[in-house]
C-alpha cells in the first residue's frame, strides 16, 4: 500500500478585515497542527487555504472605508499571510478567489462546476422576489440588508444569517428590513434566480450525513456538533431549493447564455468552497504538474479530503457542498467514482471563541466593537507558541469556550514554563554542568527508569489516537503528561543529590531524562513547531526529528548537546495587554 495523502483545508477567511484569535482557534490552529502530524507520520499532504474576496462582505466593508474593493481585498490577503506566517501557519498555497495569480483560474473551476450542475437538472430558473433599494437603483444583496430575526427575534440579522443565533435568513423573512447602503426601507421587486434543487439530493445527502455516525463505517469520527446541526436541519425542515446567483457584478460571472442572466454573479458561497479546488489547481501548476494535477487530490478516492471550519460554516460545508459535489457525479455512488469530485472524508468545526478580560464578564468577540485579541498585534510583542499553546488547550472543539486573559497568562507561565520549559532547562543544566554536554551512559536501569522509558511510546501512541480523532486538546494533554512525568521522574531519582555520592546513577537518571525530552520534541512539534525546533537545536537532533517513529529513538551515549536556552518566557499582563 502506498503513502496515504490528504487534502486539508481551512475555511476562506473574508477579506475585509483583520485576524483574530477567534478564527485562529476555530479553523486555521487545528488544521495546521493536524497537518503537522500527518507530515511527521508519513503522509502525503496538500494543504490549502486562500481568502474569500468575492460577494457582498468586501464591497459592503469596501465602501465604508471608501477604496476599491479591489485594493481592500488585496491588503487583508497579503495581511492574513503575514499571521499566519507569523503563528507558524503554513499553507503549502495561500490563494484569493479575486487574487492575481488565482481568480482567472477560480472563476473558470466555479463556472465549470455551476454549468455541469446545470447540465445536469439540479438548476431551477425561477422568478421571486427580493428586496430592492429605490433611492440606490439597485437589488440588495444579503449582507446589504439588516433588520430583525424571524427565528430569535434579534436584531442583529442579515440577509443571509441572524449573527445571534447562526440560522440561515432568507432577506425577504427579515422583519423591519433596512438597507445597509441608504439606511431606507427597501421594497419588494421581481428578479430572477438560478436555484440548486437541494430537495432532489436530500435522500442521498442525508444517507450520506448518516453513515457518519459511525466511526468504523465512516472511516472518520465526526464531532456531534456538525452531525447534530446538519442532520437536524434536514430533518427538521427538510431541503429547499436554494438561489446560488447574485444581483451582483462583484464576483464570479454566471456563464449562461441567457439575457436574464446578465449582471448576475454566482452566489458567494456556491465559488466560496471551490476556491479549495481552484486554489490547488494553481498549486499544482505551479510545481510545474499543470492545473489537472488537482484531480489526484480532488477526485480519487484514495485521497482523504478535510475540511476545518467554525461553527458558522457546518451548514454550507456539511450540506451545500457536498451537494454540489454529489450533483456533478455522473455516477449514482455517493462518495463519487474515481474521476468524480470526492466527498468530504470530515468536516471538522470547532465552535465559537468568546473572551474575557481582566474585571469584565465573558462576550463575544466582535470586530465592530474593538473587543478581540488581533493576532497583529499579539505577533509584534511576543512569541506565537504561547498562544498556539493557550488556544489549542481551551479549544472549543464541542461546546465554546473563551479566551481569558489572566488564564492565559497563568496556564503560560504555570504550564508551559513551569513544567514544559522547566524539565528541559534543568535536564539539560545538568547534563552540561557535570556531564560535559554529553548524554552519560544508560547504565542499568532500575524499575522506575523502565517505566519512564515505556511511557514515553504510549504518549506517542495515546497522542497519535487523539489526532486520529482530531482531538487536538486531549491530545496536547498527552504530551505535557510526559513533561509533568519527566519531572516527576527527576524529582524521585534526585539526581541533585546523587551527584554528591553516586555520578554513575545520576548519569543514569539524566539519561532517561534526556530520552523522555527526545520524546517530548517530536510529541510537542505538531503543536508548538518554534519550541519544538528550540527542543531539537538543544538535544542536537538529525534532520529527521519530527518523524513519529524516531520520537521513541534513544539518544546515544556520548551524544554532544547544543547549548541550552531558555524554551518559554514567562509573561507579565501589563506588558501583553494595555490600551490596545
Amino acid at each position: 500500500m502506498g503513502t496515504q495523502r490528504y487534502l486539508v483545508t481551512a475555511a476562506l477567511p473574508y477579506s475585509n478585515g483583520r485576524l483574530h484569535v477567534g478564527h485562529v482557534a476555530g479553523a486555521y490552529l487545528p488544521a495546521d497542527t493536524y497537518v503537522r502530524y500527518l507530515r511527521a507520520t508519513g503522509a502525503d499532504v496538500c494543504f490549502i487555504c486562500g481568502s474569500d474576496d468575492n460577494g457582498v462582505a468586501a464591497l459592503k466593508t469596501a465602501r465604508e472605508q471608501d477604496r476599491t474593493v479591489e485594493e481592500l481585498t488585496g491588503h487583508f490577503n497579503a495581511s492574513q499571510q503575514a499571521d499566519f506566517s507569523g503563528l507558524g501557519i503554513e499553507f503549502d498555497t495561500y490563494g484569493g478567489t479575486h487574487q492575481p495569480g488565482f481568480v482567472d483560474t477560480h472563476e473558470k473551476f466555479s463556472q465549470e462546476l455551476f454549468l455541469k450542475i446545470h447540465d445536469k437538472g439540479f438548476f431551477t430558473k425561477r422568478t421571486g422576489k427580493q428586496l430592492y433599494d429605490v433611492k440606490a437603483e439597485q437589488f440588495l444583496p444579503d449582507r446589504f440588508v439588516k433588520g430583525k430575526c424571524p427565528n430569535c427575534g434579534s436584531d442583529k440579522a442579515f440577509g443571509d444569517q441572524c449573527e445571534d443565533c447562526g440560522r440561515a435568513v432568507d432577506q425577504i423573512a427579515l422583519i423591519d428590513p433596512v438597507s445597509v447602503l441608504t439606511e431606507t426601507t427597501p421594497e419588494l421587486r421581481e428578479t430572477v434566480h438560478w436555484y440548486l434543487r437541494l430537495d432532489r439530493l436530500q435522500e442521498r445527502l442525508s444517507g450520506w450525513l448518516a453513515s457518519k455516525k459511525d466511526a468504523d463505517a465512516a472511516g472518520a469520527l465526526w464531532r456531534p456538533t456538525v452531525l447534530n446541526q446538519s442532520l437536524g436541519r434536514i430533518e427538521a425542515e427538510g431541503l429547499p431549493e436554494r438561489a446560488m446567483t447574485r444581483d451582483l457584478t462583484w464576483g464570479v460571472p454566471v456563464p449562461l447564455d441567457d439575457a436574464d442572466a446578465e449582471g448576475k454573479s454566482l452566489y458567494v458561497w456556491f465559488d466560496a468552497p471551490i476556491g479549495y479546488v481552484s486554489f490547488t489547481a494553481v498549486h499544482c501548476d505551479r510545481l510545474g504538474e499543470g492545473e489537472q494535477a488537482a484531480d489526484r487530490w480532488w477526485k480519487d478516492p484514495d485521497c482523504k479530503i478535510v475540511h476545518f471550519i467554525g461553527e458558522d460554516n457546518i451548514v454550507f460545508h456539511a450540506i451545500t457542498w457536498p451537494a454540489m459535489l454529489l450533483a456533478s457525479h455522473d455516477s449514482d455512488s455517493v462518495q463519487g467514482e474515481k474521476g468524480e469530485y470526492q466527498l468530504p472524508h470530515n468536516v471538522v468545526s470547532n465552535s465559537f471563541l468568546n473572551i474575557k478580560f481582566p474585571g469584565k464578564e465573558e462576550e463575544k468577540i466582535s470586530k465592530s466593537r474593538g473587543t478581540a485579541v488581533w493576532i497583529e498585534e499579539y505577533l509584534e510583542r511576543f512569541d506565537p507558541d504561547p498562544l498556539r499553546y493557550y488556544l489549542t488547550a481551551v479549544a472549543p472543539e464541542n461546546a465554546r469556550t473563551a479566551f481569558d486573559i489572566d488564564e492565559f497568562i497563568a496556564r503560560n507561565n504555570g504550564e508551559l514554563v513551569n513544567a514544559f520549559g522547566n524539565f528541559f532547562n534543568r535536564t539539560m543544566t545538568f547534563a552540561h554542568k557535570y556531564f560535559d554536554g554529553k548524554v552519560p551512559p544508560a547504565g542499568d536501569r532500575a524499575p522506575e527508569d523502565a517505566e519512564q522509558i515505556k511511557r514515553r511510546g504510549e504518549v506517542l501512541a495515546s497522542t497519535a489516537a487523539a489526532f486520529e480523532k482530531c482531538q487536538f486538546k486531549a491530545g496536547l494533554g498527552e504530551v505535557m503528561g510526559l513533561a509533568r512525568a519527566g519531572n516527576g521522574y527527576f524529582d524521585v531519582t534526585k539526581p541533585f543529590l546523587s551527584r554528591k555520592t553516586d555520578m554513575a546513577a545520576c548519569g543514569w537518571a539524566i539519561n532517561v531524562c534526556l530520552q523522555t525530552a527526545r520524546t517530548l520534541t517530536t510529541a510537542i512539534a505538531p503543536f508548538l513547531p518554534f519550541t519544538a525546533d528550540k527542543c531539537a537545536k538543544m538535544l542536537n537532533l538529525g534532520e529527521d526529528w519530527r518523524s513519529w517513529t524516531s520520537g521513541t529513538d534513544e539518544l546515544a551515549d556520548g551524544h554532544p548537546l547544543g547549548e541550552p536556552e531558555i524554551l518559554v518566557k514567562k509573561l507579565d499582563a501589563k506588558e501583553l495587554f494595555d490600551e490596545k
